[in-house]
């Protein structure tokens, strides 16, 4: 969700600032390079939201109904994750950066074919989109935890646990 440069400037203002505040009140010291590598996993979570969105609104097919509320789903759960990361980074001291232009510049995620309608299409492509995501959401819980952020590997780890689940019942479709 944040340029490269935004991301830099934020480093820079969090690495001159002695302590953010934690919700309890208490001063925790963090790692102004973690919190940049930290915010540079977000724009996968909106990513993730708008490529469900848009299995929902052009799946065809005879299984129409039942995938059309799967995907509705998955778009729900990835809407969590990103109101999960966006508040974990404030809660680090950061800036939540939402805006869809810098999203668009920054996912991971494979990009979303335009012109796809067919069920089996869209459950590919999305749980393509669930498996990457997922790994990434792993990965960011080994680097938390090596940079000793247990309470942001507990946030990464509630996402990884979701988004396996919403691989699953998608890639359920793919048998049969």
């Amino acid at each position: 969700m944040w340029g490269a440069s935004e991301i830099a400037a934020m480093a820079t203002e969090l690495a001159e600032r002695p302590a953010a505040q934690n919700a309890r009140g208490t001063v925790r010291q963090g790692s102004a390079p973690w919190r940049s590598r930290f915010w540079q996993r977000a724009p996968g979570t909106a990513d993730l939201e708008r490529q469900a969105k848009q299995a929902h609104w052009n799946v065809k097919g005879p299984n129409f109904i039942a995938l059309h509320e799967l995907f509705d789903k998955v778009a729900e759960a990835a809407e969590e994750f990103t109101d999960l990361l966006a508040e974990r980074a404030t809660a680090l001291g950061g800036i939540a950066e939402g805006r869809l232009q810098v999203v668009a510049g920054h996912s991971t995620l494979p990009p979303y074919p335009n012109e796809i309608v067919a069920e089996r299409e869209h459950v590919d492509v999305l749980s393509t989109a669930l498996a990457v995501f997922g790994k990434a959401a792993r990965e960011a819980i080994d680097e938390a935890a090596r940079f000793g952020d247990a309470d942001t590997a507990d946030v990464f780890t509630e996402i990884s646990r979701e988004t396996d689940k919403q691989l699953w019942l998608v890639e359920t479709h793919l048998h049969g």
